[in-house]
Order: structure tokens, then sequence, then C-alpha cells
């Protein structure tokens, strides 16, 4: 999900360090849109709708007169910014809440501590089991800040085995990593830049579940190569402050699963049965998929024996943890707003796709994926990216002759791939944070994944456009 600081330290173990803070960068793009307003000619291309979306006619680009915007009118896109993306904004604070009460119940803890005893006398098969649960909480819900409970569990399990820090935290990140970078169903990402595109909410997700299987897999057999590599030569591995003596807490654990927990569970399983089948089904869109969210948090709430007060309080409260990445998406939207009142974006997308039309496309799609790296490792927030760059880079690809499904593709992947490895991830830096791994190190060694996982995306991407990834 969103990331507001990039920065984190344990209670007791803080350290004085620069923080790269994603609203002073968004605030530092909107006074350059501002700028550029006063800089840049302006146009405007005609739009046709076209089987109910909006589209560019190619033909019909003219210039206008400029209307530079003014400070105080860059001041006001703020407040419009956040109205104009209040459906994304509010669908994300109900997302929050769901998750706010889906862990008051406990389920997810007593989960996760139930798969870890159970695993821990099969090596073998503990890490693609616990990845796969990571990655389908990543690829489902968008799972990210929330999995970083579980790094302090994961570690003394993996030292227990012979494993090192590394692993344990690995499992964490990467399984979660691998789920939320080819975003079968992650409303944080794919469905707000599918939202954006006009696109069927969801749509695709036969060709993005090939690639979580391919990446997943991928991920697995680097995490798990190195766990091995360790149990054979234990002076191979990191291990930092932990030690195996850790471990006793999981294993004297007496948390296990419960009828409750089990309905609970059930009810998520049927609750993305029902999603998918509505938006299959009936083109569902965030306002029906919110509304689902809302009957589930209720239903589990009442299995899990909350009261009204505590559904409530527990909604509130997570929700309350997702007010950073749902203002990002708002302060995000406000550079949109200055851009389109400055008529400025129509003369950028006119000038790149007259430069980029004399080459094959799938170059151009090529470029649009490595600019979407670029921008997240200056904005970080999965959610922020896409409200700041889909709006351009749809008509962009229309204009390219780039279907909207593959621009879409081509920022899920680069957004997820760079939240392993780049240092403005706030989410990774917390993680190593609470495991004790220094980024340098944390850096040097998942390097080789990343390249590999760049190529599956460039693959993925160059494969999509050329064929027709859609439904357009």
């Amino acid at each position: 999900m969103a990331q507001v600081e990039t920065t984190y330290q344990p209670e007791g173990n803080r350290k004085k360090e620069r923080k790269i803070n994603v609203f002073a960068l968004l605030l530092g793009v909107l006074v350059i849109a501002t700028l550029l307003t006063y800089v840049l000619p302006a146009g405007d291309y005609g739009r046709v709708e076209v089987d109910g979306r909006t589209e560019i006619d190619p033909g019909t680009y003219k210039t206008s007169e400029q209307t530079p915007v003014s400070p105080f009118g860059a001041v006001k896109a703020l407040h419009t910014g956040m109205v104009e993306a209040a459906n994304i904004i509010f669908f994300v604070l109900i997302i929050g809440g769901f998750f706010g009460v889906l862990t008051a119940t406990g389920t997810i803890n007593v989960l996760i501590t139930t798969l870890a005893k159970r695993l821990a006398t099969r090596e073998k098969l503990l890490i693609p089991a616990m990845m796969l649960f990571f990655a389908i909480g990543g690829s489902l819900m968008g799972m990210a800040e929330e999995t970083l409970a579980y790094i302090p569990l994961l570690i003394p399990l993996a030292l227990a085995l012979g494993f090192d820090v590394l692993t344990g935290t690995a499992i964490v990140i990467l399984g979660a990593s691998a789920g939320f970078t080819t975003a079968v169903m992650n409303p944080f990402t794919v469905g707000i830049a599918q939202g954006i595109s006009e696109l069927p909410m969801f749509s695709g997700m036969s060709y993005r579940l090939v690639l979580f299987v391919i990446v997943y897999a991928v991920s697995v057999t680097f995490v798990y190569r190195h766990a091995m590599k360790v149990k054979k030569d234990p002076s191979s591995g990191f291990y930092g402050k932990y030690s195996k003596k850790e471990a006793d807490v999981l294993h004297n654990s007496k948390e296990k699963l419960e009828t409750k927990h089990k309905l609970i569970l059930g009810a998520f399983l049927l609750n993305y049965v029902v999603l998918a089948f509505g938006v299959i089904k009936y083109q569902w869109y965030i306002t029906e998929i919110a509304a689902l969210f809302v009957v589930l948090t209720i239903v589990i709430g009442v299995i899990g024996r909350l009261s009204t007060d505590k559904i409530a309080k527990s909604f509130v409260d997570g929700s309350s943890l997702l007010i950073g990445g749902a203002l990002i998406i708002g302060v995000s939207r406000a550079t949109l707003v200055v851009l389109n009142e400055g008529h400025i974006i129509d003369p950028m997308l006119h000038g790149v796709s007259d430069t980029l039309k004399h080459i094959p496309a799938f170059w151009s799609v090529i470029g649009m994926y490595n600019f979407q790296a670029i921008i997240h490792f200056i904005l970080a927030s999965g959610s922020g990216h896409a409200m700041l760059t889909m709006p351009i880079m749809t008509p962009l690809a229309d204009l390219l002759d780039i279907t909207r499904q593959t621009a879409v593709l081509s920022f899920s992947f680069a957004d997820g791939i760079g939240n392993i490895i780049f240092p403005t991830a706030g989410t990774l830096m917390a993680g190593l944070a609470i495991a004790g791994i220094p980024w340098t190190k944390w850096a040097k060694w998942v390097l080789p994944l990343v390249f590999i996982q760049y190529l599956i995306g460039l693959a993925a991407v160059v494969i999509a456009h050329l064929m027709n990834y859609g439904p357009f």
C-alpha cells in the first residue's frame, strides 16, 4: 500500500536519519507543474467516446492561448484533487477498515503461528508455503505494511531450522512482493490504475495469474537456494541481533485455529469468489467492491464475536493507518488538476508521441516500463504512483497504439519490483530495520533477483503488447 516516510526504526533503537517525505516530494512536483504552465505552450486534443470510454482523436490537436495557474490556484488544486479522487480515497479507507477488523479477530496471527509451527519440522516446505501465503496476500489484498509484524516471527523460525536472518526476512518481504508486483487483484495498484484507465476492474487477470506463478517460483527458488547454502555452511549467513533461543517463543505458543478463525477464513475466500464473479459478470467497479468489503467486515466481526463497539473501533483504527496513503492519492491528483487547468498535458503528449511514432511500438512499451521504474524510485507509494502517472500514460498509450492494459501492467511491475530494493520504499526500510539488516547488505544480496524480475517484467510488457493485451 502507500507509504508516507521512507525510513523506520523500532522503538528504543531509533537513529537520527534523513527522511524523504512523500508529501514534500509531491508538493515539489506540484510547484514544478505550476511553473510549467507559464513555460510550455497550451493546446488540446479532441476527445471522442468509444464504447463508453474517452479516447483522444489523434488528428485534432491544436494550440491555444496559455492559461498559467496562479500560486493560489495551485494551493486550491490540493482540495480539488482530493475531491476528484474522493471515490478512490474512501475505497482505500474502507479496505483499511476491513483490515483493522480482520486483525482484531486475531485470525491472521493465529494462522501464521499455526502454519509456522506445523512447518517447523518440514523445512523444505516452509519457504514455498509461507511465501505463498504472503504472495496471495500481496496479490489479492495489497498486503505490504501489514506483513511487517510477521518478520520477528519468521526470523527465529528460520534460525531454528539452520537458516539465517536474511531467509526469515525474505520469506515475508519477497513473498508479499511477488504477489504485489503481479497484482492479480491488488486494489491499491491495478485496481486504481485500471479505474483511471477506464478499464473493467481487475480485467486481464488471467495473464497476471500466469505472471504471478512465474515471479513466485523465481522468488522462492532464490530464497530457497540461499537458505540451503546457509544450512550447509552457516558461516555464509547473516545473523545480526537474533539468536535461535527466540524460536522458543514460537514453539511454546498455545495459539491454535479455532472454529471462528476457520469460518472467518472461509468468509474471506468466499468474498473473493463473489468479487471475481461480480467483476466478470456484472462489471462491478469501486463502489460495488467497497460495499462487498463493508459486508465482509460486518460478517467477520460477528463471526469473530466482536462487539459492535469493537467492530467500529477496529474499523476506524484500520482506516486511520491508511490516512497517509489516502492523502497521498489526493495530493497526487492535485498535480493533474494543475496540468489540466494549464492545458499542458496534451502538448506534452503531442511532443512525446511525435517523437516516438517513428520507432516500433514495442520500444515505446520498454520506455514506458523504464519510465515507471524511475518514477517509483521517487514516489514509492503504489496508489500515489498510479494517480500521478496513469492519467498521462493512458492517453499516451492510445496515441502510440499500445493497449491501456499494457500500460497498467508496465506500471504495476515497475512499482512492485522497486519495492524490494529502492531505499525510498518505506515498507522495505521498515522491515530491514526490524530485522537489523543494513540496506547495503540487503541490496547487494537481492540485486540478482531484482535483475531477474526486471527482465521478467520487460518480457511481460513486450509480450502483452505483441498479443494486444486487453480488452483494450
